[in-house]
């Protein structure tokens, strides 16, 4: 009896009192364990850690036909995202997925806004601490501050929107926030709106774009800013995680801006060189222009998170979902092992 392919689910190493945002990894893990058993394959969970040689030795021995990456950071660093598939590719194992290029250039966020900026799209205004010494203006105003690395909202709250006038303050906020989280940081102007997201798909010609997600603020109050923090998006006991609410129903007056929110996702899709799956953060201003926040090439595919929601709300079992990313590997013109 031929023996099933062997898939090997590569995700981040999971530390003791880890948080909610880490310990979800474990979710998305059991889940796509779960729909790679049904079509067949035998899955092999492996968390990635730095010690490169040992992680080539064992993946030397299990000898994959294929790593289904799931890698959001390696020894609790989020800058370290693109080691994992940098690895794989030096090894010539296929793996899904954004390669290492585009993990990189898209988990650092200020490089991620440069080269949205250099490509016509909008994202909101930004200065960071490598702007400090620039003899550039700034531009006083409402920014929100946020690592230039770390993801799933980390660090985020309501005090993490700040009015800062000059370059003085701006260095002052600097040096508060990056104890906080944990390494740079930069500010970025905040945007009052509505906030969307736009999971991506690959297929077999071209990505598809997924339903479009608004996130809706209810029951916030007048002196609460509207934003998806850390509580919102992880704490289940707080007002916010219960009051920030994912909507797929829209009237036919968005209709023009949903077309312009699915025409700009595909355009960072093909900027970032993306593969497999991707989403994109939208807040949209109140004359209706929509911003870019950032382009995530690894969003969370737990069955309760937002791609999985868009999946369903398309019509595509997320065994389906698993069977196209698989079907469209990073990396494709990989030599052979």
């Amino acid at each position: 009896m031929k023996a099933a392919p062997k898939i090997v689910i590569l995700f981040s190493e999971i530390f003791e009192n880890a948080g909610k945002d880490d310990q979800d990894t474990l979710i998305q893990v059991q889940s796509v364990s779960r729909a790679l058993s049904g079509m067949g394959f035998e899955p092999i969970p492996l968390p990635f850690t730095l010690n490169l040689t040992e992680m080539s030795d064992k993946l030397k021995k299990i000898s994959p036909d294929m790593v289904f990456n799931l890698v959001e950071s390696a020894s609790g660093q989020g800058r370290l995202i693109s080691v994992a598939p940098l690895l794989l590719e030096t090894l010539c194992i296929p793996y899904t997925g954004a390669d290492a290029d585009a993990m990189f250039l898209t988990s650092n966020k200020v490089l991620a806004k440069q080269l949205l900026h250099l490509s016509g799209i909008d994202t909101p205004r930004w200065f960071g601490i490598k702007d400090l010494n620039k003899e550039n203006p700034f531009v006083k105003g409402t920014y929100i501050i946020k690592s230039v690395w770390e993801h799933a909202s980390i660090g985020l709250a309501q005090d993490s929107i700040v009015g800062i006038k000059n370059w003085a303050d701006l260095k002052a906020v600097m040096a508060v926030f990056q104890d906080r989280l944990g390494g740079e940081c930069f500010a970025e102007q905040y945007i009052e709106g509505r906030e969307f997201n736009l999971s991506v798909l690959d297929g077999e010609d071209c990505p598809q774009v997924l339903p479009p997600a608004e996130i809706r603020f209810e029951g916030f109050s007048e002196d609460q800013f509207k934003i998806v923090d850390y509580n919102a998006k992880w704490k289940e006991e707080s007002s916010e995680y219960h009051n920030t609410v994912r909507s797929f129903e829209f009237s036919s007056d968005d209709d023009a801006l949903l077309e312009r929110l699915k025409d700009i996702s595909i355009r960072c899709w093909n900027i970032f060189n993306l593969c497999g799956y991707a989403r994109v953060d939208f807040r949209v201003d109140t004359a209706g222009k929509p911003f870019v926040l950032e382009v995530n090439a690894n969003p969370c595919i737990s069955p309760d998170a937002g791609f999985a929601a868009a999946l369903e709300k398309a019509g595509i079992s997320y065994s389906a979902a698993i069977e196209r990313i698989l079907g469209n590997p990073g990396r494709a013109d990989s030599p052979p092992r």
